[in-house]
């Protein structure tokens, strides 16, 4: 979604056409409906701010005339065994933000505690997002104050047959 400042050469259009985030294949292009996937564990779910806003993976919380959706919440419905918990701020950043993180480090540590508070507060034994960096950042700051709360990527879970 950011190539559109660059030279567009045969290349950047290529890569621009054949990539995509992992939600949008498995829903857009292949159409899944079902997946064999188990995992028996309470998840929170991270929604990213590059996926919400930059890839249009959900529908953010402030765009109130708009009808709540989400890839990641429609995948992870898919599979057996798994109870999403519902967070107060659904889509609240964690802080990460790429050089965000290095250039207020202190604010950034903050934003991701408010986000396992939210996650941990409402039972949730699982945080997972599309996003590694969130994940990191968050895993990162559940280690260091050690909150018994697992860091697993979507991926993980829907290739689960945890039973």
């Amino acid at each position: 979604h950011h190539f559109d400042t660059l030279d567009q050469t045969d290349a950047v259009k290529k890569v621009r056409a054949k990539t995509l985030d992992l939600t949008e294949f498995l829903l857009d292009v292949l159409q899944i409906s079902s997946l064999p996937a188990k995992y028996p564990h309470k998840v929170g779910l991270h929604q990213s701010c590059h996926g919400l806003r930059g890839l249009h993976l959900a529908t953010s919380s402030e765009l109130v005339n708009k009808p709540a959706a989400s890839k990641l919440h429609e995948l992870l419905n898919m599979v057996e065994g798994l109870t999403l918990v519902e967070l107060d701020r659904k889509d609240e950043c964690c802080g990460f933000g790429g050089t965000f993180s290095v250039k207020e480090p202190a604010i950034s540590v903050k934003m991701g505690k408010d986000r396992i508070r939210d996650h941990f507060s409402k039972g949730a034994e699982v945080i997972t997002a599309g996003d590694m960096s969130c994940l990191m950042h968050l895993e990162g700051i559940i280690s260091r104050q050690n909150i018994p709360i697992k860091v697993i990527h979507i991926a993980e879970i829907l290739n689960s047959d945890e039973i």
